[in-house]
């Protein structure tokens, strides 16, 4: 990955996490990784618990952000939060997945941002 992608990456999740924090979410994690993957944000708003995947683009011609989570991307997700949910204690907390789309004109343009809440 070059530097210039993760560099968009980084600013995509860092715009998602103050986004949410405005939106009166508690950032309880980011980046949570584990041998099955990476969670981008685990996030409380109220009682349920929030998995967030963030995707970050520069331009459209590829089609939308929110449109490259692929099937097995979602799978895998699910089978993270359960991860995370046993080893956390909260196997039986309310939970759902949310995805933040954003929308960069470049590193340092200005931004567009997406919140699909209960998106799979």
């Amino acid at each position: 990955m070059s530097l210039q992608r993760r560099d968009l990456g980084v600013k995509g999740e860092d715009l998602a996490a103050g986004y949410l924090r405005n939106k009166g979410f508690a950032i309880l994690e980011r980046n949570f990784s584990c041998r099955l993957g990476e969670i981008d944000i685990i996030a409380r708003q109220g009682n349920c618990l929030v998995f967030v995947e963030v995707r970050t683009r520069s331009g459209k011609e590829y089609g939308l952000a929110q449109e490259s989570i692929t099937r097995t991307k979602i799978n895998r997700l699910r089978k993270l939060a359960c991860f995370y949910l046993a080893g956390r204690g909260h196997a039986e907390s309310e939970a759902r997945f949310d995805v933040i789309a954003v929308h960069c004109a470049g590193v340092a343009g200005p931004m567009e941002i997406t919140h699909i809440e209960n998106a799979f």
